[in-house]
């Protein structure tokens, strides 16, 4: 399998991935405080989500 790259894509995925990368920190905020304040098992599940994706935007995964 080839290595994936995030500058060959199309110039419209490249603007997509840019845009999930800006948006993700402020709705994992968001979610936190939500999770403090109401802590259901959902909640608990998709900041975990958010968190892992977080990170695999800045370890530059996606």
């Amino acid at each position: 399998m080839g290595r994936y790259y995030r500058y060959r894509l199309p110039p419209w995925a490249r603007e997509c991935i840019i845009i999930c990368e800006k948006s993700i920190l402020p709705i994992v905020i968001f979610q936190s405080v939500r999770t403090i304040f109401i802590p259901t098992t959902f909640d608990v599940l998709l900041l975990g989500i958010l968190i892992g994706i977080l990170i695999a935007f800045q370890l530059e995964w996606f």
